[in-house]
């Protein structure tokens, strides 16, 4: 019977065990959880979140375990639900909860899991408390070390699934917190200027971890939502920053799963790539305005698209809120996106554009220096902007902190200082210095290379290949050096986000699990998303 070590049990851990319990061939399975409880994950763990941070997925979205998230919750009891804000009687498989309830659904999907694995005959052994803080590849089988002691067992795969990676807790401070989950939480934030950098829903977090300090939201109409300050925080105020100082867009309506591209699909785009890298990212986008020109004319004469180009289209995108005040546009987009709702009519250009951003993907690895360079500075951020927008609730408590007069936004520009100091951070942008007494810094997660890697027996093992990053197969097991090939599933998202710069969110950590399963029955041989096309 093989032995399989998945490192991690978050949505990328429990997906790759759950994909192993459907090949019906029993294996032993060790998990390792450096968390209290296994199968809830970091984004989503009672201790890491608040009330106010919401999931931005909803249950139409999520792969389903045993039953899908909407089901479990309808099993729960309603003062259960109720503490976290949803109403049993309006539940649906479109809504945004607070990230706590996912985590639930995940740790009991996880419980039922290990039984009927259990039942089924494969071995189980789940070791919560557990950080494994090194790994080695030997003839003998993989080596683990947890909590810096030798594991006597050995393994015939391991499957690094350790999620994002964020600072330790012990780099922050009273006045700085390197991430949103670096003890923000447990900290007790004064009542003056507060900075936060980054304006994605990261940051969004950041913000109601503060004020739900400080005062508490009136949502008993979710259309009207106001915030009421407590009398003894009068000096709070907030400022959400970033270069741009764009809000992102409300979650918009559309059709999931999500129908066929009809121009640029994936045969279209292997077809690109298999013609060369010179000019590939000008010849993706030709066929990005081709698609979106037949399926919006309208839109794409009125921003004039084929006269634009890979460089000019996301001036075109962002250009209506940069030439508007921030709150008056998010206004307006809220209220537009909730007509659509309402409506269930689908922006046909902006559902293009969700749909195209995984095709696109796969030309990235492809893309000489000068194209990827282009592509993250241009492209890349019209389509992270377009998956990434935000739930409408986080939008309206946005709004009402504005109209309590506590929340200001701040367009730094690309070139701007940050100096910390002991009691207070100073930063200079654009518009003069800003100075606060407490600075998070709340932005997303950047890609790693190896020698970021937390197990130094491995990152000397992979460091004779001389790469930064990893080479992974079609099943996410390594391809180099050749004494690792096939031994290691590389499931941590910020190591693979090189060449695949989308590589988040949970339905990418349910198709992760399913590619690493199949590394059971005899591991890929070929480089993940370097060929022409892949037959799906």
């Amino acid at each position: 019977m093989k032995k399989i070590a998945i490192i991690g049990t978050g949505p990328t851990g429990i997906y790759t065990f759950f994909s192993l319990y459907g090949n019906n061939t029993p294996v032993a399975i060790s998990l390792f959880e450096r968390a209290d409880e296994a199968g809830v994950g970091m984004p989503y763990a009672d201790e890491d979140n608040s009330r106010l941070m919401l999931a931005n997925i909803a249950s139409i979205e999520i792969p389903p375990l045993f039953e899908t998230y909407l089901a479990w919750l309808k099993r729960q009891p309603e003062s259960y639900l109720m503490r976290y804000g949803a109403d049993p009687a309006t539940l649906h498989d479109r809504q945004f909860l607070p990230r706590i309830l996912l985590g639930d659904y995940y740790r009991a999907q996880f419980l039922t899991l290990m039984e009927k694995a259990k039942e089924r005959g494969y071995q189980v052994s789940v070791h919560e408390s557990c950080e494994v803080t090194d790994l080695q590849v030997a003839e003998s089988g993989i080596q683990l070390w947890v909590n810096n002691a030798a594991v006597a067992d050995r393994f015939d795969l391991a499957v690094i699934a350790t999620g994002h990676v964020w600072p330790d807790d012990e780099e922050a401070t009273r006045s700085y917190f390197p991430s949103p989950w670096s003890g923000l939480l447990e900290a007790s934030i004064p009542a003056g200027r507060v900075g936060i950098m980054g304006l994605s829903l990261s940051a969004i977090d950041a913000a109601m971890a503060v004020v739900a300090q400080h005062g508490t939201f009136d949502e008993t109409d979710e259309h009207s939502v106001t915030f009421t300050l407590d009398e003894n925080s009068a000096a709070l105020s907030l400022t959400l920053m970033s270069r741009s100082g764009l809000l992102p867009e409300a979650d918009f309506y559309c059709p999931l799963p999500y129908e066929p591209l009809q121009i640029a699909t994936e045969q279209a785009v292997a077809k690109e790539v298999a013609a060369g890298s010179q000019g590939l990212l000008d010849r993706i986008f030709a066929l990005m305005v081709r698609e979106i020109a037949l399926v919006d004319p309208k839109w794409s004469e009125q921003i004039g698209l084929h006269q634009l180009t890979a460089d000019t289209f996301p001036d075109a995108w962002f250009a209506d809120r940069q030439q508007n005040n921030p709150f008056a546009w998010a206004h307006e987009n809220l209220q537009e996106v909730e007509r659509n709702k309402r409506e269930r009519h689908t922006v046909p250009w902006r559902y293009a554009v969700l749909r195209m951003h995984e095709v696109v993907e796969d030309a990235v690895a492809h893309f000489d220096e000068g194209d990827r360079q282009r592509f993250s500075e241009g492209l890349a951020r019209v389509f992270i902007d377009n998956y990434t927008a935000i739930p409408s609730e986080s939008i309206r408590r946005l709004l009402a902190l504005r109209e309590a007069g506590i929340l200001t936004i701040q367009t730094l520009g690309q070139d701007y200082s940050l100096q910390r100091m002991a009691d207070r951070t100073h930063i200079c942008g654009q518009n003069g210095e800003l100075i606060f007494d407490t600075f998070i810094d709340a932005r997303g997660q950047k890609p790693l290379k190896i020698k970021a890697l937390p197990f130094p027996r491995l990152r000397q093992q992979m460091a004779v290949t001389g790469d930064d990053f990893p080479q992974v197969a079609e099943d996410y097991t390594l391809l180099a050096p050749e004494t690792l090939r096939g031994r290691i599933a590389f499931a941590a998202l910020p190591y693979l986000m090189h060449d695949q710069p989308f590589i988040q969110g949970i339905t990418v950590c349910a198709e992760i699990g399913e590619c690493i399963a199949q590394a059971v029955t005899g591991p890929a041989s070929r480089l993940r998303r370097r060929l022409p096309f892949i037959e799906r």
